[in-house]
């Protein structure tokens, strides 16, 4: 054999060695420079994590992003996840511009996309499927609806006899916005039967609260979308870094926030209050608790001015532009009065609570005067002569990164 058979006859093997130098933790392939490119290539669905040892959001989502590879792979799913030790590979960083951690990175045929899902295995898993799949998944009898239903917390599926109607178009045309949510459609008369729908219609199936919820709104994208997302919630949620998206970037922007400690005798019934109150504002404001017992969910109660102390403790905050907050005036916490207080917000009836730092000893001594709330009735409002005031204004963001 001449040098050049030699050669040809070496190719593949040269490259199989190159595209075999993968190796795998915990099911999620390990990327580095050398082997970034070939991974991408030899995979049509690949979701890259760059990540950082140190990063706590990093190790948090760990566990879950290796049971949603492992879940992938138990099904013989083509699609491979993947990480990057963006502290090492730093080329491969910078070349796909990540500024924070962790950050996921969708690669569809070699093409990255933003990773815009949650950060548990399950909306994992769902997000990545509506990329690759269809909008919504065809349910042709009653054992597929019913595996369907049991895929996740909320399915939602679509009657519709003729699936080009215009009311079936509408609801696709939702299906390929919310990549969060996993859509079915149907237009098999048992599975008809089996869930009680006798005309066209959206089913929203949930394994919480009430358990379902039947659309009778308008047939235009924009309501059908809000719908969905509001009863996609529970009427209580916790707060966490893998709820954090859907609950403080959805529709609802009136939160009501319990804040109290999970390990605490009072929790269940604080809880079961808090909740009671919920049911008669689904749909208009959001009412969420945060354990005050987590280590993250300090900076939020420091913005609200509370120590661990001050738990549990009700506050309500418009998540408008201004983020105003409110503080009711009882600290015994019952459905009655927590209802009074989350309607009187809604009726426009409350004062906004105003966290104000100590007046400053020498704050009128200089010739630019510092203003806090407890002296600005008095240095401003009652001022006989013209004030120019520079506000200093806070942006907080809930744990999102």
């Amino acid at each position: 054999m001449n040098q050049k058979m030699k050669f040809i006859y070496l190719i593949p093997l040269i490259a199989f060695a190159f595209s075999a130098d993968i190796t795998e933790e915990n099911d999620v392939l390990v990327l580095t420079t050398t082997n970034f490119d070939s991974a991408i290539k030899d995979n049509q669905y690949i979701l890259v994590e760059f990540y950082a040892p140190w990063c706590g959001h990093c190790k948090a989502l760990e566990p879950e992003y290796s049971k949603a590879a492992k879940a992938l792979k138990d099904e013989k799913s083509d699609i491979k996840l993947g990480k990057v030790d963006a502290t090492v590979e730093t080329k491969l960083g910078d070349q796909f511009s990540v500024r924070g951690y962790p950050t996921l990175k969708f690669f569809r045929n070699g093409q990255p996309i933003e990773y815009t899902g949650g950060r548990d295995s399950q909306s994992i898993i769902q997000w990545i499927k509506k990329k690759t799949g269809p909008a919504a998944k065809k349910l042709d009898s009653v054992d597929e609806a019913k595996k369907f239903q049991e895929s996740a917390d909320v399915v939602v599926i679509g009657f519709f006899k003729k699936e080009d109607s215009d009311k079936a178009k509408v609801f696709l045309d939702v299906a390929g916005q919310l990549d969060d949510t996993p859509f079915g459609i149907t237009s098999d008369d048992k599975v008809y039967k089996e869930y009680k729908v006798s005309e066209d219609g959206v089913l929203l199936l949930k394994k919480f609260d009430d358990g379902k919820a039947e659309y009778d709104g308008e047939y235009d994208a924009k309501t059908l979308k809000s719908w969905i997302q509001v009863n996609s919630l529970a009427l209580v949620s916790e707060f966490t870094q893998e709820s954090a998206g859907k609950l403080f970037g959805g529709e609802i922007k009136s939160h009501n926030l319990l804040f109290i400690s999970k390990a605490s005798e009072k929790f269940q019934e604080s809880y079961d209050a808090f909740k009671a109150a919920a049911k008669k504002f689904a749909g208009k404001v959001l009412f969420v608790f945060i354990n005050a017992d987590v280590e993250d969910n300090q900076r939020i109660m420091e913005f609200f001015g509370l120590k661990k102390e001050d738990v549990p403790s009700l506050r309500l905050i418009s998540l408008e532009e201004d983020m105003t907050k409110y503080k009711p005036d009882f600290v015994d916490l019952v459905t009655d009065k927590i209802s009074k207080f989350t309607q009187d917000y809604l009726d426009k009836k409350l004062k906004p609570h105003l966290l104000s730092e100590e007046i400053p000893e020498d704050w009128d001594k200089k010739p630019v005067k510092t203003i806090v709330s407890k002296n600005f009735e008095e240095a401003v409002k009652k001022s006989n002569k013209n004030v120019l005031i520079e506000f200093c204004k806070l942006y907080f963001i809930f744990g999102l990164v």
